[in-house]
């Protein structure tokens, strides 16, 4: 692979900024506010105010520059990041360890449930916070607040079917303007009041968590805000590289992130009573509502990465085998990771709608959003202890000393988020469960589901070999049986011959696999393998970033001695029926009725394949879990 010039760097460091940095860029709206918030029970006073920007500005250093940027981004799944890479890493470095498969699964499973709940909260914590800077103008706004905010966030999931190409040439543009104005007001309140630059010595966040008792702990459930869209980092490296991402951080986001943070703490030493909102009443008067028109395009830009990230998220569920099919349409034809998911998208928008309502104010989703943002940021360094230390081979004190440190932490900020739980922490929580639920079911039903199916099925090689004794009558064109296990005769064609007593002049068994890696190149995704008489055994084979496409991949068995026209073949699929029953081996029955639920309103398996409606042939099959 070609290394990037300075100059194709420079351009991807400037496009991660919208989509890797959106986020994260925006949590100056709401992070000091909450700091500093008079509920802690913390004094507002020069020095606490230094201590607490202090806090802040470590906190930002060791977790995203220092874990995330420096060490977490090293584990790519061959250049690809993000909870589920992570966790497809971790469950293949311990294939020789299998004791750790199911805790690896669990946890990672949750992790990227939990990023669900951040998908939610992050819109409307975003858009509700920038919408709020209308009260600094004049209290005559505070009404509009809510119904402002929701309908933005209702127009932004409506515009998602149409693609954010156009939208997305933007995204870089508008938050270096963004950055830049952060660190621009913040050079400015700073130079007011340069005593804040105090904050830098770390002495100071020492002393601000040892001098206040309880108040202490529970501030590190306001302080970790500033993190918020740590995640992204990891999980859009792979969009942009490495380097690009590494560049932008270092070179304009973390510096601008750090002044305004400054600017922010300088402001309340010289004026506490502007905790009200620091960040609005940091800038001129007349620059207000032009600053409350940039953060609100900001926070957008943040949330659409966010529900971007979520329909990447899903599809690489379902490809791993977490989540039913559901249909997945591509939104560019020149760029095939943006993708629209309409199902996610409507229940995305109905609970971020609910939120947005519900709690009515950015204060109140603080409390909610830190609890998922720090679960996924803990299932994430425990995954990576697996990777570096099983995939890696690094010796284990020197695992157990660079995790251990980021647990610590994470152990520690995850701990004040719970403080939350009963102010709103409850929600991504609960949101989180449900989708780990579900996930889980899903899972565990299809290996029972396989269990049964391969119970009850004739192992191909015999089934063959009856054919050769008996007359079976043979027609011209080509059947494609598409089969989950290739070992075994697929019941589609169990059912074909009983019905039509024939069978094809051509015959090919296709099973599409996918791999716990992100993408599998053509000369590699398919193998084929003659078994005589016509019939012919195909493996066509994906990672969890492909689009399937069964037509192209019958395409390329030309090459390997297989000449077919897909256009002209039959495909054969079987859907089962799933008849939830009290057999060995399965599970609750209410999870069974919930397995059969989601497998009846699964998505088509021939549009999630590839395959037109119209050679299609659905054969249906009864099985008891």
């Amino acid at each position: 692979m070609n290394l990037p010039t300075r100059q194709g760097t420079a351009t991807l460091a400037l496009l991660a900024l919208g989509i890797v940095y959106g986020d994260i860029g925006t949590s100056p709206l709401y992070a000091v506010k909450e700091t500093f918030n008079p509920e802690h029970g913390i004094p507002l006073n020069e020095a606490n105010v230094i201590g607490g920007l202090s806090t802040l500005f470590w906190i930002l250093m060791v977790v995203v520059s220092l874990k995330y940027v420096l060490l977490v981004m090293r584990a790519d799944n061959r250049g690809e990041g993000g909870i589920m890479a992570l966790l497809a890493m971790a469950t293949a470095s311990v294939k020789d360890n299998p004791r750790w498969t199911g805790p690896l699964l669990a946890v990672g499973v949750f992790g990227a449930a939990l990023f669900y709940g951040d998908a939610v909260l992050t819109p409307a914590i975003s858009v509700l916070s920038a919408i709020e800077g209308l009260e600094v103008g004049t209290a005559a706004f505070k009404p509009y607040i809510v119904p402002l905010a929701t309908g933005i966030l209702i127009g932004l999931f409506l515009i998602q079917r149409h693609g954010t190409g156009v939208v997305g040439l933007v995204f870089g543009p508008v938050c270096a303007l963004w950055f830049a104005s952060l660190a621009a007001v913040g050079a400015w309140n700073i130079a007011k009041q340069p005593s804040i630059l105090a904050a830098l010595n770390p002495a100071h966040a020492a002393s601000f968590l040892t001098s206040h008792g309880f108040a202490s702990f529970v501030v590190l459930g306001s302080v970790l805000l500033a993190i918020t869209g740590a995640e992204a980092l990891y999980a859009d490296m792979g969009h942009f590289g490495v380097r690009a991402v590494r560049v932008a951080w270092f070179g304009l986001v973390a510096p601008a992130l750090v002044l305004n943070y400054f600017g922010q703490g300088a402001l309340l030493i010289e004026n506490p009573k502007a905790l009200e909102n620091p960040f609005y009443l940091s800038y001129p008067s007349w620059a207000l509502y032009p600053m409350i028109a940039l953060a609100t395009a900001a926070t957008i830009i943040a949330s659409q990465a966010t529900i971007s990230g979520a329909y990447s998220m899903t599809r690489q569920a379902i490809q791993l085998g977490y989540l039913p099919r559901m249909e997945v349409r591509h939104t560019s034809a020149a760029t095939m990771g943006q993708i629209y998911i309409p199902a996610v998208n409507w229940i995305l928008l109905a609970i971020v709608a609910a939120a947005v309502i519900g709690f009515g104010s950015s204060t109140r989703l603080a409390n909610a959003y830190g609890v998922a943002v720090m679960g996924t940021m803990l299932a994430t360094t425990f995954l990576t202890f697996f990777v570096i230390r099983y995939g890696w081979r690094y010796p284990l004190w020197l695992c157990l000393l660079a995790t251990g440190f980021f647990m610590l932490i994470d152990v520690t900020l995850f701990g004040a988020a719970l403080l939350k739980i009963h102010d709103g922490g409850w929600f991504p929580l609960a949101l989180g469960a449900a989708v780990f639920l579900l996930m889980a079911t899903w899972r565990r039903g299809r290996a029972i589901l396989a269990e049964r199916l391969r119970l009850d099925s004739v192992p191909l090689g015999a089934f063959l070999k009856s054919l050769s004794h008996d007359a079976v009558q043979r027609v011209p064109g080509t059947a494609v049986f598409l089969t989950a296990a290739p070992e075994v005769t697929p019941h589609a064609l169990l059912h074909s011959l009983k019905h039509y007593k024939a069978l094809q002049q051509k015959v090919v068994f296709l099973t599409v696999q996918f791999r716990d890696v992100p993408w599998v190149p053509m000369e590699q995704r398919v193998v084929c393998e003659g078994l005589g008489g016509g019939f012919w055994r195909v493996r066509a084979r994906y990672g969890f970033m492909n689009s399937p496409d069964v037509p192209q991949a019958l395409e390329l068995c030309r090459a390997q001695g297989l000449d077919i026209e897909p256009m002209e073949a039959s495909f054969f699929l079987s859907r089962q029926t799933i008849v939830p029953a009290r057999v060995a081996g399965g599970m609750a029955m209410w999870r069974e009725r919930l397995f059969a639920a989601m497998a009846r309103n699964a998505g088509n398996a021939a549009g999630f394949f590839g395959i037109p409606d119209n050679r299609v042939i659905e054969l249906g099959t009864r099985v008891q879990i």
